[in-house]
């Protein structure tokens, strides 16, 4: 018993440590675009304002993620709304490139796909800890 309890706890903390790198790394991204949305406009390509408004969306989702995180007991409906958001995010990121909706530079286009990239691992890494609890 004492065995299947401690897997069971390292599986969560597991989950849970995935979901607080996604929440650190979204906020500080979240952070950036707010705080330098001029300097960052220049280098990505779409306006300040859109960057100002990504990056209060990515505070807040940062926050709910990290509160997420932090309960005391792992909830899967959670994590998998967290899962499911970051695919859409990523997917959404793939399209305003290929798209152009965004007037992305060729740097902007760049890191928007790196960024996919990454949010897409989060979601597999979340994902892979639900099915292994």
């Amino acid at each position: 018993m004492t065995t299947i309890t401690s897997t069971t706890t390292d599986r969560a903390k597991f989950l849970r440590l995935v979901l607080a790198v996604d929440a650190a790394v979204t906020g500080v991204n979240g952070l950036a675009y707010l705080a330098a949305a001029g300097l960052l406009s220049e280098l990505l390509g779409p306006g300040a304002g859109p960057l100002r408004g990504i990056g209060i969306f990515l505070i807040g989702y940062a926050i709910a993620v990290g509160l997420l995180a932090g309960r005391r007991q792992v909830s899967a409906a959670g994590t998998r709304a967290v899962a499911g958001l970051n695919i859409v995010w990523a997917l959404a990121s793939v399209i305003a490139v290929v798209t152009g909706l965004l007037a992305f530079t060729t740097i902007g286009a760049v890191w928007a796909i790196l960024q996919a990239l990454v949010v897409a691992g989060f979601a597999a890494l979340q994902i892979s800890g639900l099915r292994k609890l």
